[in-house]
């Protein structure tokens, strides 16, 4: 079970509490005109010592990430960041709106003790080596993690969210990004401390987004016991990752889907591949355009388990497709679960994907995919040029990866898109 602890965090001065110009979105979802629209913001933006090199998840020379690490401990030196004097929790309280509705996410800010995955963090998708070269070095030349961890765990009285935010006043920071108010509390209050790291206790942690940058945490660990030529201490900050917490049934907690774009086709039309998939799938015409795929199964009153959306960009029409066998994976994938097998994006992925489009329309080729967690943009995109076709599913539920967990497994690649992003910046764990 998950072992968290506070602490000393080091934070924008709270001279200047509106910190919208300073924080910035996760590193790997930016591009060049993104990075360079937050440095016009303020010359101080976190994004200068979070993104040295580009594009994200690519590894820059040696340069680059000594230089981030210069213009942090600048910041430092001047003031403009400021290291908190006691250790703290800290609640993270993240206000947007989706579908017309306002939801406000609430969780907080701790360290999690690092485990290796499996045990008391568990994660659900895989991680691959550049992005972790990448943040490696710029964890080794700071000496700092600048961007938490999104973690999940179970909550389902409220007790450790509201035990958190029972005294919560005013925000000692506050910042907008992107239409999304994030404000951050401190909690020094050691009685409450000790409340919420018991019953942490007994809790695992589920990974939602950071599976690269908890990898790095773990190799940045195995580096300083090198070093140390053993185990290092236990309180050692290398023994821990700093996580964004957020209880699995909190209401402003929001997933949805990633759709495919497939690019690359030969030979497709609705009515071969109905032929490919032979009895495997009922296929009708959807009565909504792809971009009300989302809001329509949303809202159905009869609701389908296994459906899912082709959008094809040569007619431009949606067909629904309805799965007919449920165990369509267990010759496919024997030795995966049946709640693996029983995933949308794991059918999609190993059936759809791997049994159908590539082998039959792909002459042999690597078929070329896009993602998109916005239903809106498939239309636009799928215009028969780069992408072809979509293939639309609903979000992942949420109590899914609590499943999957128990048995050790992960999902495919982009199975689950948490809204909002974490803010980059709220508060920095310093690792010396």
């Amino acid at each position: 079970m998950a072992q968290i602890r506070p602490f000393a965090g080091i934070r924008y001065s709270r001279k200047h509490p509106d910190i919208s110009a300073m924080i910035a979105p996760p590193y790997d979802v930016l591009d060049e005109a993104g990075k360079a629209k937050l440095q016009a913001k303020h010359p101080n933006n976190i994004v200068n010592v979070d993104l040295p090199f580009m594009p994200p998840k690519s590894v820059g020379p040696d340069a680059v990430y000594e230089q981030a690490s210069a213009t942090f401990q600048n910041w430092l030196a001047s003031g403009v960041l400021v290291k908190d004097t006691r250790p703290a929790l800290y609640p993270y309280t993240q206000t947007y709106e989706h579908a017309g509705k306002k939801f406000h996410r609430r969780g907080f800010i701790a360290l999690v003790k690092l485990t290796p995955f499996g045990e008391d963090v568990v994660p659900h998708e895989k991680t691959y080596k550049g992005p972790i070269e990448d943040r490696l070095k710029l964890m080794r030349a700071t000496q700092m993690q600048l961007s938490p961890i999104f973690g999940l765990f179970s909550d389902p009285r409220n007790e450790v969210t509201s035990l958190l935010y029972k005294s919560a006043g005013r925000p000692e920071l506050s910042g907008t990004m992107d239409g999304v108010k994030n404000d951050l509390w401190s909690v020094i209050d050691a009685e409450v401390e000790i409340q919420i790291v018991d019953l942490m206790k007994h809790r695992p942690v589920y990974i939602a987004d950071g599976h690269h940058r908890y990898t790095t945490a773990l190799q940045f660990q195995h580096e300083m016991e090198r070093a140390n030529g053993g185990p290092l201490p236990p309180s050692h900050p290398a023994n821990y990752c700093m996580f964004v917490l957020v209880g699995i049934q909190d209401p402003g907690l929001q997933i949805l889907a990633t759709h495919r774009l497939i690019g690359g086709l030969q030979g497709f039309s609705i009515d071969a591949f109905r032929a490919a998939v032979g009895n495997t799938f009922e296929i009708t015409e959807s009565p909504v355009a792809p971009d009300r795929f989302d809001d329509h199964h949303q809202t159905d009153p009869n609701p389908h388990p296994h459906t899912f959306g082709l959008y094809d960009g040569r007619t431009r029409k949606l067909y629904n497709l309805r799965l007919k066998n449920a165990d369509v994976l267990k010759p496919l994938e024997p030795n995966q679960s049946d709640a693996w097998r029983r995933l949308d994006v794991a059918i999609l992925q190993r059936y759809l994907l791997d049994e159908i489009l590539q082998p039959t329309f792909a002459a042999g080729k690597e078929l070329t995919k896009g993602y998109t967690a916005d239903a809106a943009a498939v239309a636009p995109q799928v215009d028969g040029q780069k992408y072809q076709v979509a293939l639309m599913l609903r979000p992942t539920p949420l109590q899914a990866l609590e499943e999957l967990g128990k048995h050790g497994e992960v999902m495919p690649q982009k199975s689950t898109y948490f809204i909002p992003k974490l803010a980059t910046g709220m508060v920095i764990n310093p690792l010396k």
